[in-house]
């Protein structure tokens, strides 16, 4: 179903029982296979692949030519850049032990599950299996091969953890104004430098949860 309020280009390829939620943009050559749900205000990209029973939640913005497969799920807000791939099997194989084409039964599904505002860079292959955390942002050109906890920065071949980012997309910084450690030793508060909030890092569940704002503590 496509809502009325949507705007599908005429050169996008729609497949059987793909829903597309109000306010939504697909644009030139996009193809989403049989069963994608796009929730509200998303934009799929020129010569984005969506497929099969892929579900994005609302303003997802999936860039041109990313590459998104079976078996992944994306939360609100999630932002995948430009050329980005999603995969779906950590050993694929064309072919089966006996010789044989590999048809759909012959994959195991490793799903990817993209949580809500965290963002992939342009050129990023996140490997199946995986989770990214909230908020989370992988670095362009990076290989996800493990879990991204929620604030981090990854980035490199296998990805490592660089720092820990704010919900606005900013480097957390320590108390002396630095960019905040990798892995801080103890329990810690990060300010945001561009809008002030407030996390502590919790050694228990090893990421960081946002302060609220009436708290005192580190300010920016």
């Amino acid at each position: 179903m496509i809502d009325p309020t949507a705007r599908v280009h005429a050169s996008a390829e729609l497949e059987a029982d793909v829903s597309v939620g109000p306010h939504t943009d697909v644009w030139n050559r996009a193809v989403l296979r049989s069963g994608v749900s796009l929730g509200s205000e998303c934009v799929i990209g020129r010569d984005a692949f969506i497929d099969a029973g892929v579900s994005l939640g609302d303003r997802v913005k999936v860039q041109n030519g990313a590459l998104i497969y079976h078996g992944v799920s994306v939360g609100n807000g999630v932002f995948i850049g430009p050329g980005a791939i999603l995969t779906n099997d950590r050993y694929p194989r064309a072919v089966t032990a006996t010789g044989e084409l590999a048809r759909g039964d012959d994959w195991t599904i490793s799903p990817i599950e993209l949580r809500e505002g965290c963002s992939i860079g342009a050129g990023a292959v996140v490997v199946a299996g995986v989770t990214v955390g909230r908020f989370a942002t992988v670095g362009a050109g990076s290989v996800v091969t493990r879990d991204v906890p929620d604030y981090a920065l990854v980035v490199g071949n296998p990805a490592r953890r660089l720092g820990w980012v704010c919900a606005c997309g900013a480097r957390l910084a320590d108390s002396s104004g630095a960019n905040a450690a990798p892995s801080p030793t103890s329990d810690a508060a990060l300010a945001c430098p561009r809008c002030g909030r407030v996390y502590v890092f919790s050694l228990q569940i090893g990421s960081l949860v946002e302060r609220p704002a009436s708290s005192t503590g580190v300010s920016a």
